[in-house]
C-alpha cells in the first residue's frame, strides 16, 4: 500500500486525507434489505465531488453491525470500485468481540480497503487490558493500519485518553475518531499530539465540529456529510485559515440541520434526508423502519429551508460556500 505516512501510489497521504472532512457513509440498500450498489457509486460520486478527503464504510451511520458479512463485502468492494483509488477507504469493525472482528478486516483488506476503523468491544463489561487486546488481535490479523473509534454511547465502554496513548504508541495507529461529545475528553486527545505529532484526531460529533478544528482538531466524520459534504468542507478550510466568524455561521447551519435527526430514529433520519436529495431510497436495515411520511416531510422542510434539495441547490446553501470548497 505504500508508506503508511507519506504519499502512497494510489496519490494520496494519510496526513492529507485524515486532515479533512470523511463521510461516514450510509449503505444504501434496496426495498429488499440487500446493498444497493447503483446508490453506492452515486454517494461516493456526491460526497467525493464534495470535497471530502476519505471515506468510512460499515460505522454507525453505514449499519455495519446489523449487516451480514456477505451484504458488509458488497458494501466494501462497491464503495472501492467507485472511489477508484481517489481517497483512502476506512472500514468499520462494529463488532462486539476479537474473532468477527479480526474476521471483518481480513474480508475488509481481501475487498481492498486501506484501513480499519477499531473501537472498545462490547455487550459484556470490559476493561483498559481487554480493549487493548481487542485491538491488538484485529491489527495483528492485517497488515492495514487502523483509526481508533471512541463511540462509548453504543459500545457502552469508552476507550479513555489512558488507553488511547498507550495504543498511539503502536504506529500502525493513525488516530482517533472520537464521536462521544464530551469536550474535554476530546482535548485530551489531542494533548497526545505533543508526544506524538502525527496522531490525528477527529470528530464525529457534529455539534462539536467548530470548536474541535478551531481547537486543532484534524477532521471531521460527520454524519451529514453524506448528504451535505460541501457544507462541512468549507467549514474545515474556514478553520484553517482561522476565519471564526465564517465558523460560527456554518455551525449555526449544521446545529439546525441537524435537528432532522429528531424526527423519529436519528438512522432513518439520515437516510431519509439523503433520499430526498436522490442518494439511496431511506430503506434501514431491519429491524428499522424507513422514516415515516410525516417524519419525512418535517425532514424536507429543514432541507428547504437550507436549499438543500435538487430544485435550490443552484442558488442554495453549497453554492453559496463554494468559494470555500475547492477540495480537501
Amino acid at each position: 500500500m505504500g508508506s503508511r505516512r507519506g504519499k502512497t501510489e494510489k496519490g494520496w497521504s494519510w496526513e492529507r486525507a485524515l486532515c479533512g472532512v470523511i463521510p461516514p457513509m450510509i449503505s444504501p440498500l434496496t426495498a429488499s434489505g440487500e446493498p444497493d450498489e447503483a446508490a453506492i457509486r452515486k454517494l461516493v460520486g456526491h460526497t467525493l465531488g464534495g470535497g471530502c478527503s476519505g471515506l468510512f464504510v460499515l460505522g454507525g451511520c453505514g449499519e455495519g453491525a446489523w449487516l451480514t458479512t456477505t451484504q458488509r463485502g458488497i458494501v466494501i468492494r462497491a464503495a472501492v470500485r467507485a472511489v477508484a483509488g481517489r481517497v483512502p477507504i476506512l472500514v468499520g469493525l462494529m463488532l462486539p468481540t476479537t474473532g468477527p472482528a479480526a474476521d471483518a478486516a481480513r474480508q475488509a483488506a481481501d475487498e481492498g480497503a486501506d484501513a480499519l476503523v477499531v473501537g472498545s468491544p462490547y455487550y459484556y463489561p470490559v476493561d483498559a487490558g481487554i480493549q487493548e487486546r481487542h485491538v491488538e488481535a484485529v491489527l495483528k490479523a492485517v497488515s492495514l493500519p487502523a483509526l481508533l473509534y471512541n463511540i462509548p454511547q453504543c459500545t457502552h465502554h469508552a476507550l479513555v485518553p489512558a488507553t488511547v496513548a498507550r495504543l498511539a504508541g503502536d504506529e500502525r495507529i493513525l488516530g482517533i475518531k472520537d464521536s462521544a461529545g464530551n469536550f474535554e475528553v476530546f482535548q485530551q486527545f489531542l494533548a497526545l499530539k505533543c508526544s506524538r505529532p502525527t496522531f490525528m484526531v477527529l470528530q464525529g460529533d457534529e455539534s462539536l465540529a467548530a470548536a474541535s478544528l478551531l481547537q486543532g482538531g484534524d477532521g471531521l466524520v460527520p454524519g451529514m456529510s453524506n448528504f451535505a459534504p460541501q457544507l462541512f468542507v468549507a467549514l474545515h478550510q474556514a478553520a484553517r485559515k482561522g476565519d471564526v466568524a465564517t465558523c460560527v455561521e456554518l455551525q449555526n447551519t449544521i446545529t439546525d440541520l441537524a435537528t432532522l435527526h429528531s424526527h423519529g430514529h436519528w438512522l432513518p433520519a439520515l437516510k431519509a434526508a439523503c433520499a430526498l436529495i436522490g442518494l439511496g431510497n431511506g430503506h434501514p436495515s431491519p429491524p428499522l423502519a424507513r422514516a415515516s411520511e410525516e417524519h419525512r416531510q418535517a425532514i424536507e422542510s429543514i432541507l428547504r429551508r437550507h436549499q438543500l434539495l435538487p430544485r435550490h441547490r443552484s442558488p442554495g446553501l453549497c453554492k453559496r460556500h463554494s468559494r470555500h470548497s475547492s477540495g480537501a
